[in-house]
């Protein structure tokens, strides 16, 4: 293999270094540990010529052992190998290794070299750099994991991954030390898993069908394409994502296309027909759920410090709070608001007496199940502080695990933000890092679900990219930098509950936001026609409430004097509303229009003929069950003048005076009737926030009882690992031969061994019984007291004792103790020493013997 001179630190601190035609080229992060060389030179050696890409390799070092990496790879590779220095600029087909006893972070295309914050124990230098490469790279940052022990690097591809970057490990059968790589793909932050020598070809198949830069605009065809995707994705998941950002979705979508190396969108959509397995990985691609413990700490600090004591102080007398966190995918999100709960309650020490259920969910079952088991690597030490580590953790042997205190305060639950009714009567809400990835028209329809969701001055916490938007009647700003927020009161509620499906059509504006249709030329010209050539119009409901007014519509209705009410027969003026009577029902029962013509309106002194025309609406779909109501003039007769009335006879008179009796009587009614129907809506209303609420306790019911068999396992495990342990005892103290019996404070039988009824008279019926109750073979009648003595003095005794058949036993009563160093009894044991006896008295007669 060719060999290729060292690059100096000179020569890549010098601008020539970076090539000018790509300056936004590719950099692969390289983490590995314990038989990390061996794949290190299988991986480099197989990287073709000229890929563009430069190479960062980050190892666990000894502090102390100076490093020759450089040079071993050297022999491997035709490219530059030289040791990371600080300052050092980054230049395609390199190699960098990071020198013992430093951290390595990547700016601007710049290495920089850190003094590490620990000089050993749990260091996590791979993770380390990878953040910064993926925070600095985006999309062209690659992260790979090679053989190693520990879970270091999991974290970083995390990162990379939701920066839209490629993610590789090497298969674990193939390393020497499959910890590092296993980890990674246990997570579910791996694109692509290879043996270590075809990693490199795997990256640069990737990088001939790397997705575009972002673009402000999809294409027309690619938004075509995408809709097909939403479809297959609704019916496979149940989930609808069409009201998410298209070019998000567009991105993760063409980096599945890439990893694929399908080249046409519409080429992407026939291979998801035909395998539902990557309808499945993409789905869960873009659900984007990355988090980490504590992300953005001066949130956690402010939340700490002045968010959760000003809560306290609202309510002196205690309060059981409720939190509920969207989106949060393996749980550090809800886990790190309950360990800032206790925080709190320790610094603040509010006289009333505070609890918090926190209620976390997502779209992805797995992650809510991960959540659950509340596990999480060694790795987590890079965000958790030791203080944290020791007060909420339990250390295992792969890692940590949340105490049972800190886990019973939170409910996971699967559950779609957009669809399933939300979680109410909230002191606290954080969905951090989610609306970014929402559009425009669903960001409106969110927040004001969570000023619904929220309690009076309740906290809402957002990502440090997000904002509220228009909503600043709803929330006002309790920390800007932060991003956090409190509920203010708002009388009108907003319709939240009616999310749209499907995102509305029609071209995009440049800033990625749809633009106000009624800024179009189409708009203005359609009300510039409806005001001056077109007649009145209105379209209302089946009750007569009017929904939208099309024209001038002063001469036929007028607001009726008050409340306010925009009811078509309470604002039909004199002469019009008797005949709309009962005609808003028959037009929604019969297809042709009703037709009222030659109808005489008073109104502003100057009486007008009207024609009213009546029409029912079926179609489209979004106006069934309306009405359109069409005002139209009729020319009054020539010369202006009136008709001239008939004087009416007494019997004309009597009728019509009845018949302003009856209409008033009506009217009457009518008002009865509408308040009636304005009870009946408040009383639905109040029905349907029942429902939610019940819809609510059902979820957390769910929830409650998967916990409950989560538990029920755990114990049932237990109760396997004691029935194991007891049979291994019971073998252990039969296979010692030695007799042994078990005693309570009150000398009463316990258990006892096989062995033990050679010398009493043991039945299974006995344990309970005093010992004094059993028959023994022992010449020994003061074992009753011996025990007591023993019991009460806690010094062991041991004495020699005979049987009636000539056996002899070494009895040794000792006190019994449990496990938190409690006396609770004695032990008897009884080792046969027949044997040495018989010896003794062999012995005795041989010397008596010689004496003789």
């Amino acid at each position: 293999m060719r060999s290729a001179p060292p690059l100096d630190s000179t020569q890549a601190e010098t601008p020539d270094a970076q090539p000018r035609h790509r300056p936004d080229f590719p950099i692969v992060g390289i983490g590995c540990s314990a038989g990390g060389l061996e794949a290190l030179e299988a991986l480099l050696g197989h990287v073709p010529d000229g890929t563009g890409m430069a190479f960062v390799i980050v190892q666990h070092l000894d502090p102390e052992h100076v490093s020759t990496l450089p040079e071993i790879l050297q022999r491997i590779t035709p490219m530059p190998v030289v040791e990371a220095g600080e300052g050092m600029v980054v230049a395609p087909d390199h190699v960098y290794v990071i020198p013992p006893n430093k951290d390595l972070s990547l700016l601007g295309g710049v290495l920089h070299l850190l003094d590490p914050t620990a000089q050993r124990g749990l260091r996590l230098p791979i993770d380390f750099f990878l953040r910064t490469l993926a925070a600095d790279r985006q999309e062209r940052a690659i992260g790979v994991i090679l053989s190693g022990m520990g879970s270091d690097g999991m974290a970083g591809l995390a990162a990379i991954k939701e920066k839209g970057g490629l993610t590789l490990a090497q298969d674990p059968a193939s390393a020497r030390a499959d910890s590092m790589p296993a980890s990674a793909i246990k997570a579910g932050v791996v694109d692509i898993v290879a043996p270590a020598d075809a990693l490199a070809e795997r990256i640069a198949a990737f990088l001939r069908h790397v997705p575009r830069p972002p673009q402000p605009d999809a294409a027309p065809g690619e938004l075509a394409a995408l809709e097909r995707i939403i479809v297959l994705l609704r019916n496979r998941s149940g989930n609808d994502l069409s009201l998410y950002k298209p070019n998000t979705l567009l991105r993760r979508i063409e980096r599945r296309m890439a990893l694929l190396q399908i080249a046409a969108i519409a080429d992407y959509v026939g291979y998801l027909r035909d395998n539902l397995q990557e309808l499945d990985l993409l789905f869960k691609e873009l659900l984007i759920g990355v988090t980490s413990f504590f992300r953005d700490p001066p949130v956690w600090d402010y939340l700490r410090d002045v968010a959760l004591p000003a809560l306290f102080a609202r309510h002196p007398d205690g309060q059981a709070l409720r939190a509920w966190v969207p989106a949060c995918s393996t749980g550090e999100e809800a886990y790190s608001l309950a360990m800032v709960f206790r925080e709190a309650l320790d610094n603040t020490r509010p006289p009333g007496q505070f609890s918090l259920q926190i209620y976390a969910t997502d779209l992805d079952p797995d992650a809510v199940d991960r959540a659950r088991r509340a596990c999480y690597p060694a790795n987590i030490a890079a965000d958790v502080t030791p203080e944290r580590l020791a007060r909420h953790f339990v250390a295992e042997d792969d890692g940590f695990r949340l105490t049972r205190e800190l886990r019973e305060m939170v409910i996971f639950a699967p559950h779609n933000l957009i669809s399933d009714p939300p979680f109410t009567k909230l002191d606290i809400l954080s969905c951090r890092n989610l609306l970014i990835y929402f559009g425009q028209e669903l960001q409106k329809k969110v927040l004001p679900l969570f000023h619904y969701a929220l309690n009076r001055d309740g906290i809402l916490v957002l990502g440090s990219a997000e904002t509220i938007g228009g909503f600043d009647a709803l929330f006002s700003p309790l920390d800007k930098k932060t991003h956090i927020f409190r509920r203010t009161e708002h009388r009108n509620r907003s319709s939240w509950l009616d999310f749209p499906t499907r995102t509305p059509a029609g071209p995009a504006s440049t800033d990625g936001s749809r633009p106000d249709f009624r800024d179009s030329v189409e708009y203005l010209t359609d009300q510039l026609i409806q005001q001056h050539y077109a007649p009145a119009a209105v379209l209302v409901n089946g009750e007569g409430d009017i929904l939208y007014i099309s024209g001038r519509t002063g001469k036929y209705l007028e607001p009726a004097a008050g409340k306010v009410n925009i009811n078509l027969h309470a604002m039909a003026r004199e002469g019009l509303r008797d005949a709309l009577t009962g005609v808003i029902g028959k037009a929604l029962r019969q297809p042709q229009p009703i037709h009222l013509n030659g109808l005489q309106v008073e109104g502003n002194g100057h009486p007008q003929l009207v024609n009213i025309t009546v029409q029912g609406i079926d179609k489209p779909e979004a106006l069934r069950n309306r009405v359109l109501v069409v005002f139209n003039d009729v020319k009054a007769p020539p010369g202006n003048r009136r008709p001239r009335r008939q004087l009416a006879s007494e019997r004309e008179s009597a009728l019509l005076l009845e018949l302003a009796q009856l209409r008033e009587a009506l009217q009457i009614s009518r008002q009865e009737m509408q308040a009636s129907l304005e009870e009946a809506k408040s009383a639905n209303e109040e029905l349907q926030v029942t429902n939610e609420e019940l819809t609510t306790s059902k979820e957390e019911l769910q929830s409650m009882n998967e916990e409950l068999q989560t538990i029920n396992a755990e114990l049932q495990s237990k109760v396997d690992d004691l029935t194991w342990a007891r049979n291994d005892m019971t073998n252990l103290l039969n296979s010692t031969e030695i007799a042994t019996v078990f005693l309570d404070s009150e000398m009463r039988l316990r258990r006892f061994t096989t062995h033990a009824t050679h010398l009493f008279k043991f039945i299974p019926g006995d344990v309970g019984r005093p010992l004094s109750d059993i028959v023994t073979d022992l010449n020994y009648p003061g074992l009753q007291d011996d025990a007591s003595a023993v019991l009460t003095t806690l010094i062991y005794c041991e004495k020699q004792v005979s049987t009636g058949d000539g056996r002899w036993f070494r009895v040794r009563i000792m006190p019994y103790r449990t496990q938190d160093n409690v006396i609770d009894g004695v032990v008897l044991t009884f080792i046969d020493i027949t044997a040495i006896k018989q010896l003794e008295a062999r012995l005795r007669k041989r010397e008596t013997r010689r004496d003789h």
